[in-house]
């Protein structure tokens, strides 16, 4: 990256924290740039495929407190996994009695599961405070949340900036929680602490944000479905928002927002090769030709083709359609319409209860001449800014799944829209992404 950036806020997640070894990383990365002047983490995360994030576990004590069913052993792990880190970094932060002051505590009932939750970060976060030697910030201190579980930017920002000044300059945070003006911990949604580094970004004013984690940037596709894909050095928040939306395993939207509307740049980086360049995410093009940004996709889909009756005009038609869908609380996914008919898609979890009802509610209510329900589809998107200008992309990508033999029954694309996405049946999902990918991709 760049290094005129002045000030930079780094969020270190659960993987970038999750043993001494990793601590070490981030004092690394943390000292090798001066801009790097306040720094979020998240709660101990895995180790390994066979551990698990201390978060989880704590998210477990609380059920187990609430059924008072014992949780010692639950309590033993986390403890063991905090002290193990203390000791071999011999930290003074005294984490075995800190922790089992907060044991007793919680047994007692006295904590809401918010609160509980959240020690996984607080106490990661005094931990790598003292590591930095930089001075702890409890973000029940700063973030403030109203009584209704949403954010005060206003109170967070002002609480946010007065503790950068009172620090001189700098800090560590831990992600994921505020509280409200009476105290009461309030928890984000998952993906919380991506939120939190956001937030600091936007309210310090922030050149950069940084989102450090374990892979270097996003990729083109899923490396389990294409072989070694190209990393994506830039995206815009729109294109990430519909890589996002069909299945791209990115930040979600919640967490960009705040500097999106600051006009922040954020980029992921990789703690395990800080040396990668990573993604950036910014509002504008970066310059580059690139085709697409990346193509991506979800299983279970259900589709309903319904074909009008003579006389039925079709917008008629599918305002019934659409109301019967309302009144069954089916969520539709996506509409294409025709002369003669109009073809519905549901997520097949969204449906399975009442899919043949609603069928056959249609069929009462609408009167089509015919109706067709085709089953276990995927949706394959493929996402670039550069495709409502250039529409020989869209003909390249439909030339290259029939070329494959792929049949696209249905397919969405809209004037001005940078994504096009396709219905194939499921067992031509993988091959789909991959034919893709390819056309595009050499």
């Amino acid at each position: 990256m760049p290094q005129e950036y002045r000030l930079k806020v780094a969020k270190f997640g659960g993987s970038s924290v999750a043993s001494s070894w990793q601590f070490r990383k981030v004092r690394d990365i943390v000292q090798a740039d001066p801009a790097r002047r306040f720094v979020v983490v998240s709660a101990v995360g895995r180790r390994d495929k066979h551990d698990a994030k201390v978060t989880d576990l704590l998210y477990l004590v609380n059920a187990h407190l609430r059924y008072h069913v014992s949780c010692d052993d639950l309590f033993g792990t986390v403890g063991v996994r905090l002290s193990e880190i203390a000791r071999e970094l011999r930290l003074e932060y005294p984490i075995s009695q800190e922790f089992g002051l907060f044991r007793e505590r919680a047994k007692t009932g006295c904590f809401t599961e918010e609160h509980i939750v959240s020690r996984g970060e607080y106490f990661t976060a005094r931990m790598m405070a003292e590591f930095l030697g930089m001075p702890f910030l409890d973000a029940a201190d700063v973030i403030v949340f109203h009584h209704d579980g949403t954010l005060d930017m206003q109170r967070t920002e002002e609480r946010l900036q007065a503790a950068a000044r009172e620090c001189e300059g700098g800090f560590v945070m831990p992600g994921f929680y505020g509280a409200t003006e009476d105290g009461q911990i309030k928890l984000f949604d998952r993906g919380g602490g991506d939120i939190s580094g956001a937030v600091v970004a936007r309210c310090l004013g922030a050149d950069l944000y940084e989102n450090w984690t374990d892979v270097s940037g996003f990729l083109t596709a899923d490396p389990r479905i294409v072989d070694d894909p190209l990393p994506i050095p830039h995206v815009t928040y729109a294109e990430l928002r519909e890589l996002s939306y069909m299945g791209a395993s990115v930040l979600h939207e919640d967490a960009v927002f705040p500097v999106k509307e600051a006009g922040i740049p954020l980029v992921i980086k990789n703690t395990n090769s800080p040396e990668d360049a990573g993604t950036v995410i910014s509002a504008g093009d970066d310059g580059q030709a690139r085709a697409i940004a990346g193509v991506t996709g979800r299983r279970g889909f259900v589709a309903v083709r319904v074909k009008h009756a003579r006389g039925v005009s079709g917008a008629s038609a599918l305002r019934a359609v659409l109301a019967v869908a309302e009144r069954y609380r089916a969520a539709v996914e996506r509409v294409s319409t025709g002369l003669s008919s109009c073809t519905l898609l549901f997520e097949e979890d969204a449906v399975k209860e009442c899919l043949y009802s609603l069928v056959a509610a249609i069929e009462q209510e609408v009167a089509p001449e015919s109706m067709d329900v085709v089953e276990h589809l995927a949706l394959v998107s493929t996402v670039g800014r550069a495709l409502p200008e250039r529409p020989e992309l869209t003909g390249r990508l439909f030339d290259a799944l029939g070329r494959a033999g792929i049949d696209a029954p249905f397919a969405s694309r809209n004037p001005g829209e940078i994504s096009v996405t396709v219905a194939v049946a499921e067992q031509d999902f993988e091959n789909a992404i991959r034919v893709i990918y390819a056309a595009f991709v050499h």
